[in-house]
């Protein structure tokens, strides 16, 4: 029973991991719950596939009142990851949970999250903390800035190249930092999976302009993957 138990907690842990592909969209600080979750529910209709509940300014009940109102708008829409705290993503029933450096061991998190959740990590530009991190049994692994970013305008630059040496990792590779629909193209053909958006997704003054800025990064994304997938 517990071998069973067991695999399918890890096939439900695939399946997720799977799903880190495409448009990735990282919500903005934001006060205003109901405007929140109307804006990511049109970014998951202009077809992104996860989506990340980011908020550093808010405080510890606001965090966990959008998050509980962002698991409900992604059910069975989108993949839904809570950033930086793993209690928080256990608490809200999330997808799982996105670490960066300062957030705690992959370890930890596993403690904290039920078995079939995943746990991303940030590596900024550094390959060998990425090899590290899919050994420890990271569900994916994350790299930027690629460009200069509104939202984190002093962050550590990455290198395009790092893209094709994680593919050999053997997990979902996400570019991040400064994408849009102009330059997404180029990481996604240098190796990432997915491209992680916050400004050019959410930054649009109505919730109908958030779908369109959306779907064009999504085709943007699957006209750069498709000469990937044929490739010899």
């Amino acid at each position: 029973m517990l071998a069973a138990a067991t695999d399918v907690a890890g096939d439900a842990r695939a399946a997720r991991r799977s799903r880190v592909a495409g448009v990735y969209a990282v919500t903005p600080d934001q006060d205003d719950t109901d405007d929140l979750v109307a804006r990511v529910d049109a970014a998951i209709r202009g077809g992104a596939a996860a989506i990340q509940y980011r908020n550093k300014a808010a405080d510890a009940a606001l965090r966990e009142a959008q998050a509980r109102a962002l698991v409900r708008a992604c059910e069975g829409r989108a993949l839904f990851i809570v950033n930086d705290d793993a209690t928080l993503a256990a608490r809200v029933a999330a997808d799982g949970v996105h670490l960066g450096e300062d957030d705690g061991a992959i370890d930890d998190a596993r403690r904290r999250l039920p078995s079939d959740a995943i746990v991303g990590v940030s590596c900024y530009g550094d390959a060998s903390r990425a090899r590290d991190a899919a050994a420890q049994g990271a569900d994916y692994v994350a790299f930027g800035s690629f460009f200069p970013s509104r939202v984190k305008p002093g962050a550590r630059q990455a290198k395009v190249e790092l893209l094709a040496h994680a593919r050999t990792l053997g997990v979902p590779v996400v570019a991040i930092g400064g994408i849009t629909a102009a330059n997404a193209a180029a990481l996604v053909t240098a190796g990432a999976d997915a491209v992680a958006v916050i400004s050019d997704v959410f930054a649009h003054a109505t919730h109908a302009g958030v779908e369109r800025a959306t779907r064009r990064l999504v085709d943007v994304v699957a006209a750069a993957r498709t000469p990937r997938r044929h490739s010899p």
